[in-house]
């Protein structure tokens, strides 16, 4: 399994950009996936969660009524929709699919099993 995160980029205050995770292989549309960001000298922390079918989903409060969370079964793929944007979404995010395991909460680092390379973005005041 490979993770591809992309869309990333420099944009304003108040913007919008879309991020992409492409998985390879099979099983995507079986398995939850998340969203992680790491800011410079911080811990990586959850932004967002969506289940295999797509139905549900859950947001960190910073985030919560600014980005949308979504995948594509068919495409393999995962999305963030972020809006509204903020100096303080600067950040690497990471996209992530979870372990077939319910021992760990969605936004725990240890629920996923595999992770992308991570796309960098950054917001300017």
């Amino acid at each position: 399994v490979q993770l591809q995160a992309s869309g990333g980029g420099l944009v304003q205050a108040g913007g919008s950009l879309r991020l992409s995770c492409a998985h390879s292989g099979r099983s995507f549309s079986s398995y939850g996936m998340g969203w992680f960001r790491q800011a410079p000298g911080k811990e990586r922390e959850f932004v967002a969660a969506i289940d295999w079918s797509g139905s549900s989903a859950n947001y960190a409060d910073s985030v919560k009524g600014r980005f949308s969370i979504s995948r594509d079964n068919a495409e393999n793929t995962a999305y963030l929709q972020m809006y509204r944007l903020k100096p303080e979404d600067t950040a690497v995010y990471y996209c992530a699919r979870r372990r077939n395991s319910a021992y760990y909460t969605y936004s725990d680092t240890a629920a996923y099993e595999y992770w992308g390379q991570g796309t960098l973005v950054t917001v300017s005041s």
